[in-house]
């Protein structure tokens, strides 16, 4: 064979093998896509799934514009906060009537049975136990109803939504967008607050949330709240608009809070706790059905019951003390008389008098045993025959029976006004206190967080009481 005849043979062998490669990857390549198309037609539900985005993005339209995304965040609290309200009148009822009607007179049976002497009966019945009774009564059922409420907005996906809508605001204060969730979680329990700071990553901005989340108006104000303006916001218009006139106060004075956490934010932004607002990509998560077991399990057991552990801890000594300053005499009248009178013309400076402030002092473990302090002392003060003893707290079903007790004890329009304001701006309970440092681990920030709210209380109230003077 020539050699022309080789190099001919050579080229055609080489043509050969390149078109058969060339072929035997086209084929391999239509081969995996064949392959890879039927396994997406089988996995992937197209249709369903542009369905399933058009319907996120219709909703998202509604619920983040700056139309409609506020309003029906105002209207969704509001939503959870009513039915909070309302759905724990009924339990709330219920426990007081088996712990304070029925309990409590057993166990002073008892202790008479078996011949306690007078004075620990007082202090162990009358005093540590009525103070739990009160605390279990007015906290547990607000906040079983609340946190599984907030947790199932939180597991549907709606309340990334709410910080979307509010990062804005947060960011110009000086505070990080995801502070909305941790306002919105205070106004169950401040202390659950103040741990769902943990998902703020910058400590200067976590700070902040901790420090302010006090403006929200926790459900152990809410009582005091309502309660007050009924007697004396309601009683300034006819009785059909009473509870109108009561709710939009009570709404109002909730509305000032998030006000002032605004303006307490910027101020410490701009002095103590200066830097750089961080910023964060958000990513709105798809809406998804709430999981039932996990909501129960996150909001009962996480959140409800170690909060309400934390409260009963500390209510109990503040029951002690209760009891201790009604019934030790010293000269004429208890210490808990001496200490009003201290208080009182400081308290009418600033439009209040010295049974609330001595109320707050002691009562500074939880929110929810004010009022019946408050009606105690009062009674203590004014001999009125309420009530069944000094340093026995209690609480009337009739608010015009309480109006009667309170306006007996002095109190005015002005009063009820400045109660409310104060009960908004004073310092946190101990169960948040004790939180906050548990949370910061720094001594220095807690007392701000703590002392704070109450000099903003003392200067809010006395310019109210000044000006108030001055018109009328």
């Amino acid at each position: 064979m020539d050699n022309r005849s080789a190099d001919r043979i050579i080229n055609l062998t080489r043509e050969l093998r390149w078109q058969i490669g060339e072929d035997f990857h086209e084929n391999l390549a239509e081969g995996i896509y064949a392959d890879a198309s039927e396994i997406a037609s089988h996995a992937v539900r197209r249709d369903r799934e542009k369905k399933k985005l058009r319907f996120d993005q219709k909703i998202d339209r509604i619920v983040t514009s700056a139309t409609w995304g506020f309003p029906i965040m105002f209207l969704l609290l509001g939503v959870v906060l009513w039915l909070t309200i309302t759905g724990a009148n009924y339990p709330s009822a219920l426990l007081a009537e088996v712990l304070l009607e029925k309990v409590h007179p057993a166990l002073k049976s008892l202790s008479v049975g078996i011949g306690m002497p007078w004075w620990l009966d007082g202090l162990l019945i009358d005093g540590i136990y009525l103070a739990v009774a009160w605390v279990v009564a007015v906290m547990l059922p607000p906040m079983a109803i609340f946190f599984p409420l907030f947790t199932l907005l939180e597991d549907f996906g709606y309340l990334p939504r709410v910080a979307f809508n509010l990062d804005e605001l947060f960011r110009r204060s000086g505070a990080h967008g995801k502070q909305a969730l941790t306002m919105s979680m205070g106004f169950g329990c401040n202390a659950a607050g103040v741990v769902a700071t943990r998902i703020i990553d910058s400590p200067r901005e976590r700070l902040i949330a901790i420090i302010t989340n006090n403006f929200s108006l926790c459900n152990g104000r809410w009582p005091t709240q309502i309660l007050i303006a009924t007697i004396f916001i309601g009683a300034l218009v006819p009785a059909a608009w009473s509870g109108l006139a009561s709710l939009t106060a009570v709404i109002g004075i909730a509305v000032l809070g998030i006000a002032f956490m605004f303006l307490v934010s910027l101020g410490l932004s701009r002095t103590i706790l200066k830097g750089e607002v961080s910023t964060f990509n958000l990513e709105l998560p798809p809406y998804r059905p709430p999981r039932f077991w996990k909501t129960i399990y996150t909001s009962i057991i996480d959140r409800t019951l170690i909060v309400l552990w934390r409260a009963i801890v500390f209510a109990a000594p503040a029951g002690a003390v209760i009891w201790l300053i009604s019934n030790i005499v010293i000269g004429d009248q208890s210490l808990a008389g001496w200490l009003i009178e201290s208080m009182d013309g400081f308290g009418w400076l600033i439009g209040l008098n010295g049974v609330i402030l001595l109320a707050y002092i002691v009562a500074i473990p939880a929110n929810e045993i004010v009022i019946p302090t408050v009606l105690m002392l009062t009674v203590l003060v004014t001999g009125l025959g309420a009530g069944e003893g000094a340093g026995v707290m209690f609480e009337l079903d009739s608010a015009s029976d309480t109006a009667s007790i309170l306006k007996a004890g002095g109190w005015t329009l002005l009063t009820g006004v400045n109660l409310m304001l104060f009960s908004l701006l004073h310092n946190p309970c101990s169960t948040t206190i004790y939180t906050i440092y548990k949370e910061t681990q720094s001594a220095r920030w807690t007392f701000v967080a703590s002392v704070l709210p109450l000099i903003l209380g003392f200067v809010v109230t006395f310019l109210v009481a000044q000006v108030w003077r001055i018109v009328a």
